[in-house]
């Protein structure tokens, strides 16, 4: 299997690049966007760490920054009914740690803002990804979002949702205060949060 590549930037499009080997053969390769964006200029040095999907009528490469990212790829595409694309689309916007954050705290909403990804698809999802990063040794990640400051922002985020904010608008703000301040009770961070959000709309 083909698990990694160096070599010259000969050419790219909107889907990825071709990548020109030392030995003259020249690999097309699907990037994430964000990868895209980055490229050097035709001709610079490239290399990605490859996955191979094969399909009845073609065989593809897709392309990653780092082992981390491609392991990633390789647990979205295990979920059921999840293609190679879609599981791009998700890399692309969400890295690694982001992924094993959004498990722990079931952020829903984090996964809907993808495009083509519904409520009960991002559910679904939680629920295979969870089982399948905890097969992978999840455990050893989650130690950055231990039991008790993943129930304070469950608890944060409930009490904003039962005043009337929305849970898409309200989680990434309760993440906010708690990266600041992990130490916070659900009384103070409550508070935090509706200062914060005060404070956004004075401004």
């Amino acid at each position: 299997m083909i698990a990694y590549i160096r070599g010259a930037l000969f050419e790219m499009d909107e889907r990825g690049c071709t990548v020109l080997t030392a030995g003259g053969l020249g690999y097309e390769v699907h990037l994430a966007h964000k990868t895209l964006a980055n490229l050097p200029q035709r001709g610079a040095d490239v290399a990605f760490y490859l996955h191979l999907v094969i399909r009845d009528d073609a065989r593809e490469l897709y392309g990653f920054e780092s082992r981390e990212e491609r392991e990633a790829f390789r647990t979205l595409i295990a979920i059921s009914g999840f293609g190679p694309r879609k599981a791009l689309s998700v890399v692309n916007q969400y890295g690694p740690d982001d992924l094993v954050r959004i498990v722990m705290e079931e952020d829903v909403a984090a996964l809907t803002s993808i495009s083509g990804i519904g409520k009960k698809t991002a559910q679904q999802m939680l629920l295979e990804l969870r089982y399948k990063l905890d097969k992978k040794g999840v455990a050893a990640h989650a130690a950055k979002a231990p039991e008790q400051a993943r129930g304070v922002f469950r608890d944060v985020l409930a009490g904003l949702v039962n005043l009337g904010y929305s849970e898409e608008d309200a989680a990434p703000l309760v993440r906010e205060v708690l990266e600041r301040e992990p130490d916070l009770d659900v009384a103070a961070a409550l508070r935090k949060a509706l200062q914060a959000i005060a404070r956004a709309k004075s401004s």
